[in-house]
């Protein structure tokens, strides 16, 4: 598996940025030490939370070690605290960012499959409601999305909840990001308003895992989110674990949502990830 730190040129952000990748294409089986023969790889979409960058993902799990296991790419960007979302006004446009640029950008670089059901997007709390909102907005790049303790906190923010108001400096900071807050609900930026779109106009659904700690302040919004989905008829997987919004539970799910998509047995071999004596 190698391991690399890309800096590529975004026009949606207009600058220069930087992500990790994971391509297990040097991956050699113990047996007889052959290579294994993937033309193209399926891959992942893995979005950090907030205050966090392109490296979390990797200093804080495993998932180095599962993507090689089971052949999968893994492609971290920086979100910058931005939640992943369009914002016309300040022309960051990180939503177009990561469903269509980045896709784009990945798969003329990489051997990537280009099919739907090979490609998946996931992330954990403001990487959560990224994934979230990106793969429910772009349903027909995207088979399958993960998101492990999300920030499912739209109507929080909208009400000017206590408890959301220290997540992030405040009301002009959500402002500064999301626009008119009287305006959120409903729009694209809302996961509830995009799920009950798709349902509506019977438009293809991205298979959707959901995970949250027991011990985690937003256990209530997910809990909320998941009787929201059920009343919709989203078919959902939903699980909750012992743990709080921290990386010992990320680390628990992201394993658990590997597993859960269409990857296949999980193949151990040697890299430049995996050396054996």
């Amino acid at each position: 598996m190698a391991l690399l730190q890309i800096d590529f040129f975004s026009e949606s952000l207009m600058r220069t940025v930087t992500m990790n990748a994971i391509i297990p294409t040097d991956k050699t089986l113990f047996t007889q030490h052959e290579k294994r023969e993937i033309k193209e790889y399926k891959a992942l979409y893995l979005l950090h939370g907030g205050y966090g960058n392109y490296t979390d993902w990797l200093g804080g799990t495993r998932v180095q070690a599962w993507a090689q296991d089971k052949d999968l790419a893994v492609f971290m960007p920086s979100g910058d605290n931005k939640f992943y979302i369009d914002n016309p006004d300040s022309g960051e446009m990180y939503g177009s960012f990561i469903g269509k640029e980045l896709i784009e950008f990945t798969r003329k670089t990489f051997p990537l499959s280009q099919k739907r059901e090979d490609t998946f997007i996931a992330g954990l709390s403001m990487g959560g409601y990224g994934a979230l909102v990106n793969g429910l907005k772009y349903n027909e790049t995207f088979g399958a999305i993960g998101g492990f303790s999300s920030g499912l906190l739209l109507e929080g923010v909208v009400s000017g909840s206590k408890k959301f108001a220290g997540m992030m400096p405040g009301n002009k900071f959500y402002e500064s990001i999301f626009g008119d807050l009287a305006k959120v609900l409903g729009s694209e930026k809302d996961y509830k308003a995009l799920a009950e779109g798709l349902v509506r106009e019977k438009k293809t659904l991205p298979k959707l895992f959901l995970a949250c700690g027991t011990e985690d302040f937003l256990l209530p919004e997910h809990r909320e989110f998941r009787q929201f989905l059920t009343d919709l008829e989203y078919p959902f997987t939903y699980e909750e674990g012992p743990g709080g919004h921290e990386w010992a539970f990320w680390d628990t799910y992201i394993k658990k949502f590997i597993d859960w998509l269409p990857l296949g047995e999980a193949v151990q071999g040697i890299s430049s990830g995996h050396v054996m004596e």
